[in-house]
């Protein structure tokens, strides 16, 4: 059995922990030594490449408004930041919108939404029911006060293949990848030295990282410290119409279920309600929850697709902060050396480049240099006053 030694050790090798490997490693000057520990070698069974691949503008918190927002000029120029020996990065990234729909009782939030985000330099149209109907006539907007559509930077991407391009580009950069499973944390006084792998090997380091996605509560119990972040279950459902429905954004229908086209079929799901969302890890996918809770939904928002056939589903996992749902970065307090980057509730993609750089700032420099999320510390958990994203839904 072997014991290397590395500078900075992530756990977790999907797009959180790829896009932090990658940044880190873009630094030359400390000639860091970096290993990324993921026992999924495939990447077929992390969040990453189970998500819908959606990226947003449209949120109410600031912060969250500007990581999209480094997104968006971080897709649109992949190439000149992923791009290995002049090699051209396609991740099918495609702006198609985020189209929120909006009942009465909805609308002071969507309004308030708005202004928050017009003056983050958000371009987004408010849509009143004449608006939609015109816009989208294959939609029923009966029970509909209004909407708001993003004009740029929102769509979706191929998620597996943005977490590949972020690990490859690692990889090119002197990042070594261990195909492997830690098992514990070795801890002394209050800095973690070494984490024990499945394989019987050792690694040493001198910061460690937790990105592990939904298992993120198990590796910081390892570190004998308590992480609310849960996995939570989530199915998305692809299905074909027989009518042509287009054009079509990524719509969310105020009862929280969206759909988006995906080529020539659609697909869709919807989170369950508090009582119905329990921890979990499995991949068992529920397909009464189609018939029962998403097709009559779909059914009265757009009639065409009353006939529809449900083509696949594929159930993936969020690292849900019971908090806030919002993500927990940076050191814990008691153990500096231990860095989070969890709980990211859905949206680990889309902030995958900035939280990436984020967390690669405060390991090289101690504090963030070019966007403050400081506002997303694990300090929130410990005195419960939580980051409050305020959706329309």
């Amino acid at each position: 059995m072997s014991e290397n030694s590395y500078d900075i050790v992530i756990i977790g090798g999907g797009v959180i922990g790829s896009a932090i490997a990658y940044f880190l490693s873009r630094n030359t000057e400390q000639n860091l030594k970096i290993a990324v520990i993921e026992k999924d070698s495939s990447y077929q069974f992390g969040s990453t490449a189970r998500s819908a691949g959606g990226v947003r503008l449209q949120f109410s918190t600031p912060e969250n408004i500007r990581m999209s927002q480094f997104a968006v000029e971080f897709l649109r120029n992949i190439t000149d930041h992923l791009g290995i020996e002049g090699e051209k990065v396609d991740v099918s990234y495609t702006e198609g919108g985020y189209l929120f729909l909006a009942q009465d009782h909805q609308i002071p939030i969507l309004y308030n939404n708005h202004e928050v985000q017009k003056r983050e330099g958000v371009p987004v149209a408010l849509l009143d029911p004449e608006d939609l109907k015109t816009s989208y006539p294959w939609m029923n907007v009966s029970d509909l006060a209004g909407g708001t559509l993003g004009l740029e930077g929102e769509g979706w991407l191929d998620a597996y293949g943005l977490n590949q391009a972020f690990r490859k580009k690692a990889i090119s950069q002197g990042v070594t990848y261990l195909k492997d499973e830690v098992l514990d944390l070795v801890k002394n006084g209050s800095k973690i030295e070494k984490a024990t792998l499945k394989s019987g090997d050792s690694v040493l380091g001198s910061v460690f990282v937790n990105a592990a996605g939904a298992r993120a509560a198990e590796i910081a119990k390892m570190a004998e410290l308590d992480l609310a972040v849960r996995p939570r279950k989530r199915f998305i459902f692809s299905f074909s119409c027989r009518e042509e429905v287009g054009p079509c954004p990524l719509t969310i229908d105020p009862s929280g279920l969206y759909f988006r086209p995906e080529g020539h079929q659609f697909i869709t799901g919807r989170s369950p309600g508090p009582d119905e969302d329990p921890d979990c890890l499995d991949f068992d996918v529920n397909y009464d929850w189609f018939d029962n809770d998403i097709w009559p939904v779909l059914a009265h928002r757009v009639p065409a697709f009353e006939a529809i056939k449900m083509e696949n589903a594929w159930a993936g996992h969020y690292a849900y902060t019971l908090l806030d749902q919002n993500a927990v970065l940076g050191p814990h307090p008691e153990v500096p050396n231990f860095i989070f980057a969890n709980g990211f509730s859905g949206h680990g993609l889309q902030q995958s480049p900035a939280v990436g750089r984020a967390i690669a700032e405060l390991i090289l420099f101690q504090n963030y240099q070019t966007l403050d999320l400081s506002c997303f510390s694990f300090e929130r958990l410990l005195t419960g006053k939580g980051v409050r994203e305020i959706n329309v839904v």
